[in-house]
Formats: C-alpha cells, sequence, structure tokens
C-alpha cells in the first residue's frame, strides 16, 4: 500500500527524533503492508520547512534501510499549513512542497478558518497547476460542526484524504463518523496514516483497509488505499472516479470548472 502522509523524516517536527526512531517507524510501516511512504514534514509557522535539510534527512534514511534491508520506498512531500507566505511561495516554487516534484499537495487547515480564504487558497494553489488534497478534515473542529463546509471546494476540485486512525474510531466519534460518510458519499479520494511514532500514531493501513473492505467493499478499499495514492505518490492523473453524492442539488455536475478537472477527475 501507498501512504502519501507520513511523519518519517527524524528531528524536523512532531514525528519522529532520531534516526533509530524513524527505522523503528518504517519497520512498523513495512510489518504493516506499507510499501511507499511520502514523507511530510510540517510546512509551517511552528515548524521551518527547509527542502536541503528535508533531503539530508530523506537520503541517510534511505541508506539506512538499504543496510538493513528494510523495502520501503520513499519520496519527498510536505504537510502544507495554510498560510499567506506558504501560499506566496508555493505559486513561485510549485514543486518545492508537492509530492515527489509533481502536481499534488497536500494542504492542512487551521482549526478555525474563513470559508473564502480557503477557496480563495485553493484557486490560487491550481492557477499555480497544483491539486489541493485536504488532509484529515474529519479532525477539525470547524468541520466536525458542519462536516458540509468542504462541499464547495471538493465541487471546485479539492481532494480530500481522510486518515486511517479516523475511520476506525482512534480521534473519536466525531471524526470516525465523517471520515466514514465522506467515504461513503464519495468525498474522500484517499486514505493515509498521519503517522507520527509506532506508540500513539502508528501506521495502521491495513487494519483500515480491512475496515473498508467489509464496510464499502473490494474497490472502494484499493481505490482509497493502492490505486489511487499509488497516482498520486507518482504524480499521475488519477483517472475517473465515482460521482461525489450530494455534491450537486441535481444528477448532473455542477460544472464549476468549466468541464475541466472536475468532469475529468469524475468521469463525467
Amino acid at each position: 500500500m501507498f501512504d502519501v502522509h507520513h511523519h518519517l523524516l527524524f528531528g524536523l517536527d512532531d514525528g519522529p527524533k532520531t534516526i533509530e526512531d524513524s527505522i523503528a517507524q518504517a519497520e512498523a510501516a513495512v510489518a504493516d503492508g506499507i510499501t511507499h511512504v511520502v514523507c511530510t514534514p510540517h510546512a509551517s509557522h511552528r515548524y521551518d520547512f527547509l527542502p536541503e535539510v528535508n533531503a539530508e534527512r530523506m537520503a541517510e534514511l534511505r541508506a539506512a534501510l538499504a543496510q538493513r534491508n528494510i523495502p520501503l520506498t520513499l519520496a519527498q512531500g510536505c504537510d502544507f499549513h495554510i498560510t499567506y507566505d506558504n501560499i506566496e511561495d508555493a505559486k513561485k516554487h510549485p514543486t518545492r512542497y508537492s509530492i515527489n516534484g509533481g502536481q499534488y499537495l497536500l494542504i492542512e487547515l487551521p482549526e478555525q478558518f474563513l470559508q473564502n480564504a480557503v477557496s480563495n487558497a485553493q484557486a490560487e494553489l491550481m492557477s499555480a497547476h497544483l491539486i489541493p488534497v485536504l488532509t484529515h478534515p474529519e479532525r477539525n473542529m470547524s468541520i466536525q460542526r458542519d462536516p458540509q463546509r468542504i462541499r464547495d471546494w471538493v465541487a471546485d476540485g479539492m481532494l480530500v484524504q481522510v486518515t486511517a486512525g479516523a475511520l476506525l474510531g482512534e480521534f473519536g466519534k466525531a471524526a470516525r463518523t465523517i471520515s466514514n460518510r465522506y467515504v461513503e458519499d464519495d468525498w474522500a479520494t484517499v486514505v493515509a496514516t498521519d503517522a507520527h511514532n509506532i506508540t500513539s500514531r502508528p501506521p495502521n493501513m491495513t487494519a483500515a483497509y480491512e475496515h473498508l473492505r467489509q464496510r464499502f467493499g473490494e474497490e472502494t478499499a484499493r481505490r482509497l488505499c493502492v490505486t489511487n495514492p499509488q497516482h498520486i505518490f507518482e504524480g499521475k492523473p488519477l483517472g475517473p472516479q465515482p460521482y461525489p453524492r450530494g455534491i450537486d442539488d441535481s444528477d448532473e455536475p455542477m460544472g464549476r470548472s468549466g468541464g475541466g478537472f472536475f468532469s475529468r477527475l469524475f468521469g463525467r
């Protein structure tokens, strides 16, 4: 399986502190059935995003995994917080933040946000040919109060990543209910672990896959845990997706992207 949101690089944020911690977490990921990981250190006011340092840590970790014959393929990305400075820099240097230097960008909401501000940020990022992937909206308190707040963003082409642990109830009842509802209504595009360690926030894709398989079917589990994340990892188009239920008031697509990305994404 492909895990596109995973804090695996050591000494950068609230993930592993040492390379030994990173190695242990990588071993846990492999034991969980994960074959590919996007390393996603935070890019935020709290944690400086330093691509050169990130690349050094990734090279060091890759060498350590190879030495120990740990079969885990790594790629670079980030946990991109929506701030003015980040957005302006991403417009100038989109591959600085995106997954594997491609078109997909993980974005994280602040706990409190203005709806129009996020819509404007989405438009700015997409104007730089980036495809925003909204990380763990089910864990955001504002969205827990109103899960429909992401509706217009999805209609305008934003992809949605729900957390494996949230599907399983590890982040509380509200997060479990919303994440499963996003899957049921085909608003979710990808599942990822957002792993930070091997204790309180471990890699747990296998349990999430089995949950999805039992509740929503094999096709849904594979699309969210394997096919879509693989395409995101490799920077390839997702291909047609199930059309999100309740995204508009008719059986026809909204056409908010002028018959472009939105229509192609959902095969309509």
